[in-house]
């Protein structure tokens, strides 16, 4: 609906996911953007940075 082509269409679903995610799990969305910003371009494992590890809590909350 709001995005022009399908690629478009499939980043927006993947943010929105993000945040609703972010949002269940008692998270701030935006820091948590920035928490996953940050350790992923570096090679932390995406295993470390999931919405249930104590180190999302301690920086997004």
């Amino acid at each position: 609906m709001f995005s022009n082509t399908p690629r478009g269409a499939s980043a927006s679903a993947a943010a929105y996911s993000i945040v609703e995610t972010a949002k269940a799990n008692g998270l701030r969305p935006f820091r948590y953007f920035q928490f996953l910003l940050e350790r992923l371009p570096v090679g932390i494992p995406i295993e470390d940075c999931l919405p249930r590890e104590q180190a999302a809590h301690t920086l997004c909350r």
